[in-house]
């Protein structure tokens, strides 16, 4: 997906960076004096994709947060830009995504690149053997993603994506420096990058379907958010239907606990309820309603 594509509709807002070494092998290898990568800023990962990268080295990461959730809409959710300068070059990293900045999820990924023998610096590798890694195209063509390869997994809330981690894969074949794809397959790509570029860079993250889009077609699921899930003390509704909403608030076997009506966003302190399974029923105006599944810690 090109950068300009009218699918985009925000980037990430803040980045974070933990940087890898430049040889994860040999820790006393430096470039200019340093063994870490040290290319670019974490403010180059924000805003549109334009070229501009921090790179991230050898099993180095990066965080992303966006001004609106990203939610499971239809198709790609989201996209993630490297700066490869054809589409051979390619160096890879796993995406992860997470609801509330603790427990992350990443994507299952697959790698059927040979292993025989180390992917050398400036060696080429096949994009077709390769999914759900970033940095599988050229420069300003992301990668992407669909949250609904994750719908089986526990702990976030796919309608409520606020942050998304990138990790280099390192891509060395040598023992205890490999990292491994969803299927336990080495993942080999170009290594060693002994410069202050080592490792994958990070162009941007654009997203394609999120909260404040409001799309016509999409599911009533993504138009109400009630984050965290699961929650421990404070759950918070987050509705993007205009007009207001009348929310029932039960436990499994029906009782009330809460009931009250509200516009746009609302929070409940839980803090005095036991461990287990919640009901959330909401209705609005125009007889429009909603039954949400929600888990307390």
């Amino acid at each position: 997906m090109r950068r300009d594509s009218s699918s985009i509709v925000a980037w990430a807002t803040t980045c974070q960076v933990t940087r890898g070494y430049i040889n994860i092998a040999d820790t006393t290898i430096t470039y200019n004096g340093f063994n870490k990568a040290t290319y670019g800023t974490p403010l180059y990962a924000t805003g549109p994709a334009d070229d501009m990268v921090v790179s991230l080295g050898d099993h180095g990461q990066a965080v992303l947060s966006f001004a609106s959730p990203i939610v499971n809409g239809p198709g790609a959710d989201f996209t993630v830009f490297e700066n490869a300068f054809n589409h051979t070059f390619l160096e890879l990293a796993f995406v992860e995504v997470s609801s509330d900045g603790r427990r992350f999820v990443r994507f299952p990924s697959i790698s059927l690149t040979e292993t025989f023998s180390q992917v050398g610096t400036f060696d080429t590798i096949d994009a077709r053997k390769i999914n759900n890694l970033a940095g599988k195209y050229q420069a300003l063509y992301g990668t992407p993603f669909d949250l609904q390869d994750l719908m089986d997994s526990t702990g976030i809330d796919l309608n409520d994506i606020n942050y998304v981690k990138i990790v280099d894969v390192g891509g060395a074949i040598l023992d205890n420096y490999t990292s491994s794809d969803a299927a336990g397959n080495v993942i080999n790509d170009p290594w060693p990058t002994p410069f202050d570029t080592g490792g994958f860079d990070l162009d941007a993250v654009g997203v394609i379907h999120n909260f404040a889009q409001g799309i016509d077609d999409a599911p009533l699921s993504t138009w109400i958010l009630s984050y965290p899930n699961p929650f421990k003390n404070k759950l918070t509704f987050l509705s993007n239907s205009p007009g207001s909403c009348y929310l029932l608030f039960t436990s499994a076997d029906g009782r009330i606990l809460f009931q009250q009506q509200f516009e746009h966003r609302t929070s409940l302190d839980c803090s005095s309820l036991p461990t287990g399974i919640y009901i959330a029923r909401l209705r609005w105006k125009d007889g429009t309603t909603l039954t949400r599944k929600v888990v307390k810690e």
